[in-house]
């Protein structure tokens, strides 16, 4: 190694397959020494390392690691290197034969105990488990039995029990490795020393008192009868100690073998990063080479752009200069500007009170609003009342209608006595003038006559009083729809089967249908729109009648007259949709507002589509009022 290290100069890479040579004959003459005299092998290149010991292998990998190639490493290193892997290939390569064979494990005596077959995992057998009653429930715990044998440290306690006589048996599992091996010798041992072992259990069976008897579970016990060979046989199995180790030892030689081939792989996988490594290298030498030259370039870039700093500083204190003249000025007009803001501040302090005395009239507002609101409820509650009223009234007049039907009925009974009896009265003067008993008998009519008169006279009196009332009833009924057409529009919805429905305004949807497959979309709404405002204009003219009338069973009738012009203009031009929407509102003005010729609101029942009745609205409104109610509480 001195003679390497005192050369001058180093080696160039031409130069390194020469000069391995060199050293690889120092290491064979044994200037070098890489073999250590407790047989391990060392580098003798990298004596300073804290590795010294090397086994084959890693001193091989080691050796041809440094040997191709490092930034770190100089031309010499990598030469001694070389003929250092020359040499463990050349030279010690019986050193790699021996590290690969395997030892071949040495034939030794087995004793008696190794070849005794015992239950694996290790287990003991507890016998003569004698419980009494105050004792049965500690007894039947396992965690008794782990405590008490806790010692030896079992894992595990099962127990057998016999309900006749109260006795037991109880196998405690230890664990399987030789720790547990000697735990469940340990536990045989304290009972042969208690004299409590399984040779005394054969010998006393007759006398064995309530002592319990322990021994390690071995191939009779496996192979026996009762619940202890059953259990067993169904967790454990028979092995002897030498069986175990040598089981032991084929999976510890199969690990070696598996971590052997992982070595290897392992290996050549660090063969493999030490090429990337070296490629790596290369590429950092060109890396710091073209880092060398952005460096200078860089210097020179610092160096103009030096030269432009010393320019813009030169320029930025001109216009340093010029701002400060410009900033003097500002300050100026801004001193003005706070003179006048001063001024503006006064006209905003009276804007502030305007704002306040607004604030205080939006307050007023707001309570005029709240009042208001309440005032709405107690409106709400009075049609209420008023829905309650309508319905009482509307029953009473149908009382009185029905009453009056009844009296005009007694009425035109009365109107034919009279006149029969008028005729009667006519015939019997006929009769016999010059009779007595005639005349008797007409005298008795005459007065029958006079007062069946009175009795129709008082009977058109309540019938004209009923009829008033009957009309008045009616009125007030008329009143009443107009009061809820007007005052619940919100309760009376179209999405419900009670609503209001506006008679004689046209469905848009059948104008915004039509359009929509005759028109592009941006135009098809403005088209609908247009269409359907005209019609509705036209609708309202009163010159135009599309109606005609008819003779039918004796009665006139006004039917619709479908070869009017415009309707059948109408019905060519945009088709039946539009049309059959024209026709429905023409006859719902005609019916039900055909003087006006204008839309007029009407309660409607949807689902059956007609006319809705007062008392179908009244129940409406009623159960909608009692949900909202419900819905606030």
């Amino acid at each position: 190694m001195d003679s390497s290290s005192g050369e001058e100069s180093d080696l160039s890479e031409s130069e390194i397959n020469e000069y391995k040579e060199k050293p690889y004959e120092e290491i064979r003459s044994g200037k070098y020494k890489v073999k250590a005299l407790n047989g391990s092998l060392r580098c003798p290149f990298c004596a300073g390392k804290k590795k010294q010991d090397y086994k084959y292998k890693d001193l091989l990998q080691h050796a041809s690691g440094v040997g191709k190639g490092s930034a770190n490493r100089s031309a010499k290193q990598r030469a001694n290197h070389l003929a250092l892997a020359k040499y463990l290939e050349i030279d010690l390569a019986s050193e790699a034969d021996e590290t690969s064979r395997p030892t071949v494990p040495q034939a030794v005596d087995q004793t008696p105990e190794q070849t005794e077959l015992y239950v694996w995992p290790w287990m003991g057998i507890i016998m003569n488990i004698v419980a009494e009653s105050k004792n049965i429930d500690t007894l039947h715990d396992k965690g008794y039995w782990l405590k008490r044998f806790a010692k030896y440290k079992p894992i595990n306690v099962q127990c057998f029990w016999n309900e006749v006589d109260l006795t037991g048996q109880a196998i405690v599992v230890f664990n399987s490795d030789w720790n547990g091996f000697v735990n469940a010798t340990q536990f045989e041992k304290a009972f042969e020393s208690e004299r409590h072992s399984k040779k005394h259990w054969n010998g006393q069976q007759t006398q064995l008192g309530s002592n319990i008897y322990g021994w390690c579970a071995r191939a009779d016990d496996y192979q026996s009868n009762g619940p202890i060979g059953d259990y067993l046989r169904k967790v454990g199995k028979l092995q002897t100690i030498s069986g175990i180790v040598q089981e032991a030892a084929q999976d510890r030689n199969s690990i070696v073998a598996n971590l052997t081939t992982k070595i290897d792989l392992t290996n050549e996988n660090l063969d493999e990063l030490q090429y990337k490594y070296n490629e790596t290298t290369m590429s950092l030498s060109r890396m710091l080479e073209e880092k060398d030259r952005l460096h200078l370039a860089f210097i020179e870039e610092t160096r103009k752009m030096q030269r432009l700093a010393r320019d813009n500083v030169r320029r930025i204190l001109e216009e340093q200069e010029k701002l400060n003249h410009e900033l003097e000025t500002k300050k100026r007009k801004i001193d003005n500007w706070t003179r006048e803001l001063n001024k503006r501040e006064t006209l905003t302090e009276r804007e502030r009170q305007k704002l306040d005395e607004e604030k205080k009239k939006n307050n007023e507002r707001n309570n005029s609003l709240q009042l208001a609101s309440m005032e709405q409820k107690k409106a709400d509650e009075n049609v209420l009342r008023l829905v309650e009223e309508q319905k009482r009234e509307k029953e009473e007049a149908l009382k009185k209608i029905l009453l009056l039907e009844k009296q005009l009925d007694i009425k035109q009974k009365l109107e034919m006595e009279i006149e029969d009896l008028k005729g009667k009265l006519q015939v019997m003067k006929h009769l016999g003038q010059d009779d007595a008993a005639v005349q008797k008998k007409m005298e008795e009519m005459n007065n029958e006559l006079q007062e069946k008169i009175d009795d129709l006279q008082d009977l058109e009196s309540t019938n004209k009083a009923l009829i008033y009332k009957e009309r008045q009833s009616n009125d007030e009924l008329q009143e009443a729809r107009k009061v809820l057409i007007q005052g619940l529009p919100e309760l009376l919805g179209n999405r419900t089967n009670i609503g209001l429905k506006r008679m004689g305004e046209l469905d848009p949807k059948a104008f915004h249908d039509t359009c929509k497959s005759r028109f592009p979309p941006d135009e098809a709404e403005i088209q609908a729109t247009t269409l359907c405002s005209s019609w509705q204009e036209n609708l309202k003219n009163p010159d135009w009648h599309p109606f005609k009338v008819i003779v039918e069973g004796g009665n006139p009738k006004e039917i619709l007259n479908e070869e009017d012009e415009k309707l059948t203009n109408l019905k060519l031009e945009w088709g039946e949709e539009i049309y059959n929407a024209v026709v429905t509102a023409l006859k719902e003005l005609n019916e039900y507002n055909p003087s006006g010729r204008y839309v007029i609101s009407e309660l409607w029942n949807f689902k059956e589509n007609r006319k809705a009745t007062l008392k179908e609205v009244v129940g409406y409104v009623i159960r909608n009022i009692k949900t909202a109610k419900r819905k606030r509480t």
